[in-house]
């Protein structure tokens, strides 16, 4: 680095462009999505399937993290999911697995 400071206000054009490129296709799967259940009519079979999905992308996400990401990760899971087994509140929840997480990166 050149010791130079950061203007965050200026962006490549391909960076703007590939943010920008991103976005547009975010909203078209989302969009496409919604569009595509009006013009068709899942069975009750397919309803219930879907209705899965959101939890297993989830856990695809979450356990490789846990599994190869050591202690940070494993105590801000566990102070997550206490907090929620025992509070019941999503918000609270995340922000003590945040600060679980934080105070072993701090200890290390």
């Amino acid at each position: 680095m050149s010791g130079a400071p950061i203007d965050l206000w200026r962006m490549e054009p391909m960076t703007l462009a590939a943010i920008v490129l991103m976005a547009l296709a975010t909203y078209a799967c989302r969009g496409g999505g919604y569009w595509l259940f009006r013009q068709i009519s899942p069975s009750p079979l397919i309803r219930a399937i879907l209705a899965y999905i959101p939890g297993t992308l989830f856990v695809s996400f979450v356990v490789p993290a846990l599994v190869h990401g050591g202690l940070q990760p494993t105590v801000g899971a566990v102070a997550t999911l206490l907090t929620m087994i025992y509070l019941r509140n999503l918000a609270l929840a995340i922000g003590v697995g945040v600060l679980a997480a934080w105070g072993v990166w701090l200890l290390r």
